[in-house]
């Protein structure tokens, strides 16, 4: 699956895939893979990307339009 959000969050936060990378301790063409969903991102990358940029697992996943992550209750 191709999440064109882990580009555009990427880009928006002034950030390079290097960068992403060393954050989730791999390399950079994993990483770029991901982007490009030639290689499927693991649960665990996806929740550190959501914590990294402040938003949602569902909102990189494409489920909902709306960045805020959800208020914990």
């Amino acid at each position: 699956m191709f999440f064109q959000r882990l580009e555009d969050l990427r880009i928006d936060n002034d950030k390079t895939q290097q960068e992403i990378a060393e954050l989730l301790h791999c390399k950079r063409e994993v990483y770029r893979r991901y982007e490009k969903g030639i290689r499927e991102i693991p649960v665990w990358a996806l929740i550190v990307l959501a914590e990294f940029y402040h938003t949602s697992t569902d909102y990189i996943l494409g489920r909902t339009d709306d960045p805020k992550p959800y208020r914990k209750k």
